[in-house]
């Protein structure tokens, strides 16, 4: 079949870019994507003119280096596939496809259709790791892992970090990712000593890196080829309000009450609703001499 290319030309990130058109033929069904754009630039390289630069590595929707708009549409629009995956036999003979990079301030263009996705890697050098001393490898159950916590553990973990979801995002934000990257993590018993601060420093490096809010479209996980579900948003919101409630926190003070200091919980799970315990004595109970007795006032959620 033939077909007409429309592809964003830029030089580099402070170039001007442009459309540019080509016409490539004898493209056949069981050809990849990126297959095609091997073919359109051995026929632009003998003709000596320069090559349309996309980005690729393991050509098998693992590594996520390659991706870009086809038509507006990241990835192409079929579900569960990257563009490397994305077979010919989708499209028809005489149809024109519009191929442009990622549109997102916090992805500046390196050329063509390759934008800088190091953000990514920011955010992942916050927090995305656990820390562990060095020595001879555990035993495999030494750390016992609950099903449901190794299933969502395995869910987030399946993001490969190819951006479509901050380029198909009206506001550019990164939430999925991230979102996904903390999920991973917090969700396993080996991640409970730093699960807080990652997703604090995580948040941070999201925000420093100019992506945008989420407002709830749901366009990332309509483009996400692992199907990465919005609940993890959810998840990562919720491990956030708990991160500063627990550092911020100040004691309950009451007037005329001694308290006790407090204590943290211990493990991720162990928090009950807010409660207040006291000891059976009021604070109008007074002892032999006259004065207030000591009253423990737990701050709630401890």
């Amino acid at each position: 079949m033939n077909l007409t290319l429309k592809i964003w030309r830029q030089q580099n990130a402070t170039a001007p870019g442009k459309f540019a058109e080509y016409q490539i033929r004898d493209v056949t069904p069981e050809m990849s994507f990126l297959e095609m754009l091997d073919a359109l630039n051995e026929d632009l390289l003998s003709k000596e003119e320069p090559p349309v630069a996309f980005e690729h590595d393991c050509r098998e929707g693992i590594c996520g280096s390659c991706g870009f708009l086809i038509n507006g549409v990241a990835h192409g629009g079929q579900p569960r596939t990257t563009v490397c995956q994305l077979s010919m036999r989708f499209f028809k003979d005489g149809d024109s496809l519009t191929l442009e990079p990622w549109r997102a301030r916090a992805f500046p263009v390196v050329r063509d259709l390759i934008v800088d996705r190091s953000a990514f890697d920011r955010i992942i050098q916050a927090g995305g790791f656990i820390s562990a001393p060095t020595g001879s490898a555990p035993d495999a159950n030494a750390i016992l892992v609950p099903k449901e916590a190794a299933d969502t553990a395995f869910d987030a973990a399946a993001c490969i970090g190819c951006g479509a979801c901050v380029a198909a995002c009206p506001n550019a934000a990164a939430m999925l990712f991230t979102s996904a990257k903390i999920t991973h993590l917090n969700s396993l018993p080996q991640g409970q000593a730093q699960r807080d601060e990652r997703t604090l420093s995580m948040v941070v490096a999201m925000a420093n890196e100019g992506f945008g809010s989420c407002t709830n479209h749901g366009e990332c996980e309509a483009v996400c080829p692992k199907e990465i579900p919005l609940e993890f948003i959810g998840k990562m919101n919720r491990d956030l309000i708990r991160a500063l409630w627990r550092r911020h926190r100040e004691p309950l003070v009451i007037p005329g009450v001694v308290q006790e200091p407090l204590h943290e919980d211990v493990g991720t799970e162990a928090e009950e609703p807010p409660t207040a315990a006291t000891s059976e004595k009021r604070p109008n109970q007074t002892s032999g001499d006259g004065k207030h007795e000591a009253i423990r006032v737990d701050h709630p959620g401890t």
